[in-house]
């Protein structure tokens, strides 16, 4: 039975109802190049920029990142990133020099729902420069093109309207609040839910 067409979005590029998850660019995780940036594999050869990134104040707190970890834990982590089939864990990569400036997942697979949750974790040396901009609309594209999502939602804290304008510059759209979803420094913050789906403008 063939697809029923229900939606267009920029481009020629179609949408449909029915469409199936096709979860093996999960497992062999192609290159994503931008002008920017450039989203390879994360694996070990990735271990001291996410190292660096682990001890960058700032990226910790906009994570919510209460957890320490030895170095060893990294070094597992990412040993156990190839070949999984469940989500897409990637270094972003800056294409004029090939520095590491952080990383961007697609996580949470629902393949019954089509869906994936969104995060990034960029290094402050890597902020206001447009690569987590340019690293958010190729995850985008990658997940709903040819993974074949329908939906990626993603939260981010109260405390970070730079990131919530980069999100919305990307198609997001605001869903709802979790109140005191994060206890920070004697202070509780809300998390914002915003989510895109494969029917929604890709905005920029």
């Amino acid at each position: 039975m063939a697809s029923t067409v229900i939606g267009v979005r920029r481009g020629t590029g179609m949408w449909s109802s029915d469409r199936v998850i096709d979860i093996r660019p999960l497992r062999d995780q192609p290159d994503l190049a931008g002008d920017l940036v450039t989203l390879r594999p994360l694996g070990e050869s990735h271990l001291d920029g996410v190292w660096g990134v682990l001890h960058d104040p700032e990226t910790m707190r906009l994570t919510g990142t209460h957890a320490e970890f030895t170095r060893d834990q990294v070094r597992g982590y990412l040993a156990g990133r190839a070949g999984a089939h469940d989500r897409a864990d990637y270094a972003v990569v800056r294409n004029t020099d090939g520095g590491y400036l952080g990383e961007v997942v697609l996580m949470d697979l629902d393949e019954d729902n089509r869906s994936m949750n969104f995060r990034i974790a960029l290094g402050g040396h890597a902020f206001g420069q447009g690569y987590g901009t340019e690293a958010t609309r190729l995850i985008v594209a990658f997940g709903l093109d040819t993974v074949g999502l329908h939906r990626i939602g993603l939260e981010v804290y109260d405390f970070n309207p730079r990131a919530r304008r980069v999100y919305e510059k990307c198609g997001f759209v605001r869903e709802g609040v979790l109140r005191d979803a994060l206890f920070w420094e004697g202070e509780w913050h809300d998390a914002v839910q915003m989510s895109i789906l494969e029917s929604d403008p890709r905005l920029g």
